[in-house]
């Protein structure tokens, strides 16, 4: 949805107007076309999402990606004065909370039924 809202914004827009952005490096590379990175550059990467293996570890993982996308939104709020784009960043941040509250009830659903039914398998000290 981001990618699109920025593709929306930009589509049509001169190359001069890039450079007075101070974004010609990416419109270098990438046109007027949305490339998946962050603000700093760094393309997406299925290595920055993290899983273990083991389902305590994911969801506090979950939780945490779900904080760091709101603060993100949240960001982004402080940064722009176009009230259609905070349409889109408010509805996507709003999804990260719902999100994060997903995760936190799977998380207690999960803690309470291991309080009854402990992890069966080795341990570190029978290996």
């Amino acid at each position: 949805m981001v990618g699109t809202l920025v593709k929306q914004l930009s589509e049509g827009e001169p190359a001069e107007e890039w450079v007075k952005m101070g974004s010609w490096e990416y419109y270098a590379d990438n046109g007027a076309s949305v490339y998946p990175q962050s603000s700093q550059g760094s393309p997406f990467s299925a290595a920055s999402i993290a899983v273990t293996g083991d389902a305590l570890t994911n969801l506090y993982e979950d939780l945490a990606a779900e904080q760091k996308a709101r603060a993100v939104y949240d960001n982004i709020l402080r940064l722009s004065d176009d009230p259609d784009v905070n349409e889109v960043i408010k509805f996507l941040r709003q999804r990260e909370i719902t999100h994060f509250q997903r995760f936190g009830e799977a998380l207690d659903n999960l803690q309470s039924k291991m309080k009854h039914k402990p992890v069966k398998g080795k341990g570190i000290k029978d290996m």
